[in-house]
């Protein structure tokens, strides 16, 4: 059976609305932490011109490739087995960056990996672009951020909505330069960044 997820389901739109500006031109893109594999079947097919490359944990590929299977879409490969924290990936450089959800679910330290692997992977001029929620001046920007913080924190207290300045400055120290700050539905923000160009 293949897995669900309510949440990539009710995202999935206006996260594809802002993908077709910031992924315009033909793309190589991974997808950190692709979970159900949802996203990489939609985003997958309603942009045929990215080549979509999904990665997961490797207990959680089966699923991704359930969903594959059945789309039998030639533009999203074969997901990888990618730990967010691994000391690096097995993948060349690629064009984009794309994840949701993730940054508030792990532990600082892994969200501190996962930006070395991404100033790795990125090509020069690339786009990263982060979805979900984040802090501002170190206050919640709604209180249904409030509540999802304290939820989070009680399943594991290294988790919780992070802040903006503090992702932005791990960014930037890994050569990303932030484009975009948008806003999304349901208190949620899309961060866009892009890698700086080679010397």
């Amino acid at each position: 059976m293949k897995p669900y997820a309510e949440s990539s389901e009710n995202n999935k739109a206006p996260i594809l609305a802002v993908l077709k500006v910031i992924f315009a031109e033909p793309k190589r893109v991974l997808e950190i932490a692709s979970g159900t594999g949802q996203h990489a079947v939609y985003f997958g097919r309603e942009l045929p011109h990215l080549t979509w490359q999904p990665s997961e944990l490797a207990h959680n590929l089966a699923g991704i490739q359930a969903w594959l299977d059945e789309a039998q879409l030639p533009n999203v490969l074969t997901p990888l087995a990618i730990d967010v924290s691994d000391a690096s990936w097995p993948i060349a450089k690629v064009d984009a960056i794309f994840n949701a959800n993730t940054v508030h679910i792990i532990s600082w330290p892994e969200v501190e990996r996962m930006f070395a692997n991404i100033g790795r992977v990125i090509a020069p001029g690339g786009c990263v672009c982060l979805y979900g929620p984040y802090n501002y001046g170190g206050m919640f920007s709604s209180e249904s951020n409030a509540r999802f913080d304290a939820w989070l924190k009680s399943r594991d207290p290294n988790s919780g909505v992070r802040d903006f300045e503090a992702v932005n400055r791990l960014a930037a120290s890994h050569g990303l330069h932030l484009l975009r700050d948008i806003a999304m539905p349901s208190n949620n923000r899309m961060l866009v960044w892009r890698a700086q160009e080679s010397a």
